[in-house]
């Protein structure tokens, strides 16, 4: 073994695809062919009450399904995650619910993801004039699964040996999703028969299917090269303050510190930051880390940084370097996003919410919805003005207070949002910026 193929580094990924495609079955499988589930976990899933396998095959869904009423009625409800690892890799999963009811934590699951494996059940699959038809929420979800630019999908089409194996069935299917990923703008999709119950193309190629010459889906995503979504060392620093921390004592020893995660960039000692959107300068005095003081900070760390000068930094505020090249971090307080809507009451245009932006709230309008996408046909409704329950739509804001943000393929982490309904504190919708000004 290559120390390159030793060191892959880690993968998250997520399933998504309709209720009943096979989800939960297809990660218990991945993680029992792998040898992550221990022999007590075993014996427990062979005498489960709420099994729906016959004898002493093991339902492989009740790994992920953990909550009582996912397992009375046989669906996935929230996001479970798995983690194991391989010789060649380390995967954390997220099995994420197929329901319409539940594309909320879809979402959730899908937010911190590398790639997807999108599961497709080839008996629900109906073809006409050799044509097949996706569902819906197959749809909805890989449209989801582009609007936060997840780099790898799988498409898994599942349950082949119900439909005997049929090299035709799969090539519809694959016929079908290569038409809906270019009309989306997939790029990177891979196609994969499998048998998640009886272990097909899981980790060891199938017998079954000799007309498959390609991978198994553990090598497959074994082998998916990863860049990391958020920025690193040499992008502009991004520092949201969580929390100022103040230690009143005697002159001498009296400490104000700015408490967060580095989003993107590095900070150092004796670097010049602004701090926006109040748009005052200072000069970085200290760098703390849990395992003390250090010279610099990069993406991904959390950490205390001390100013050398006393400026007014609440929390919400943001450290950007002061740097000209980085001019174009400036607060923003119009917006132009993709809302993906949660909540059972549709978007009101005539109402304030609370926009939650990395760590900062502020009141926000939907000043207008440009269009809102039927994930039946694909096309995009024009002239509605409102978003209703698990509908995508492309919407401008306007702010009550200006935020520092980037756009959403620039760093997810500044470029994403979520809106809360000040009445009932829902999470009505999550965001991700396209455009600010």
């Amino acid at each position: 073994m290559t120390t390159q193929a030793a060191h892959q580094g880690l993968l998250r990924f997520i399933t998504a695809g309709s209720v009943d495609d096979g989800k939960s079955t297809l990660i218990g499988r991945l993680l029992y062919d792998s040898k992550a589930v221990l022999s007590d976990q075993l014996t427990a899933l062979a005498n489960a009450k709420n099994k729906r396998t016959a004898g002493e095959q093991i339902d492989f869904s009740l790994l992920t399904d953990g909550l009582e009423a996912e397992r009375e009625q046989g669906i996935t409800i929230d996001v479970a995650y798995r983690y194991f690892s391989t010789a060649r890799r380390k995967f954390i999963i997220a099995d994420t619910p197929g329901h319409e009811q539940y594309t909320r934590n879809m979402v959730t699951g899908a937010s911190t993801a590398h790639a997807a494996i999108v599961l497709i059940d080839a008996t629900r699959v109906t073809v006409a004039d050799g044509r097949a038809q996706l569902l819906a929420q197959t749809k909805r979800h890989t449209a989801i699964v582009k609007l936060l630019e997840l780099q790898h999908v799988i498409v898994a089409v599942n349950k082949m040996d119900l439909v005997d194996y049929s090299e035709q069935r799969f090539n519809e299917i694959r016929a079908a999703y290569a038409e809906l990923a270019s009309q989306l703008g997939l790029k990177d999709v891979r196609y994969v028969p499998v048998s998640a119950l009886r272990g097909d193309n899981i980790v060891h190629a199938s017998e079954a299917m000799p007309w498959y010459q390609g991978e198994p889906l553990l090598p497959l995503l074994e082998a998916l090269p990863v860049e990391e979504v958020a920025p690193q060392g040499e992008a502009a620093l991004r520092f949201p303050v969580q929390l100022v921390i103040r230690q009143d004592g005697a002159q001498s020893d009296d400490f104000r510190g700015y408490a967060g995660r580095v989003e993107a960039g590095t900070v150092r000692v004796g670097q010049a930051v602004r701090v926006l959107p109040a748009n005052r300068e200072a000069v970085v005095a200290e760098v703390l880390t849990p395992n003390g003081a250090a010279e610099e900070a990069s993406a991904g760390e959390t950490i205390t940084i001390r100013l050398a000068e006393d400026v007014d930094v609440s929390r919400g505020d943001m450290f950007v370097a002061a740097a000209a090249e980085t001019e174009q971090a400036l607060p923003a307080k119009k917006l132009q996003a993709d809302l993906c809507w949660f909540d059972d009451a549709a978007l009101n245009t005539a109402r304030k919410y609370v926009l939650k932006h990395t760590t900062a709230s502020v009141f926000a309008r939907v000043s207008s919805v440009d269009r809102v996408l039927d994930v039946h046909t694909l096309s995009h409704e024009t002239g509605r003005h409102d978003i209703r329950l698990n509908d995508i739509g492309s919407v401008q804001i306007t702010l009550q207070k200006p935020v520092v943000c980037d756009v959403y393929s620039d760093n997810p982490a500044t470029g994403a949002f979520v809106l809360i309904d000040e009445a009932t504190n829902h999470t009505v919708a999550a965001g991700m910026i396209r455009a600010y000004s």
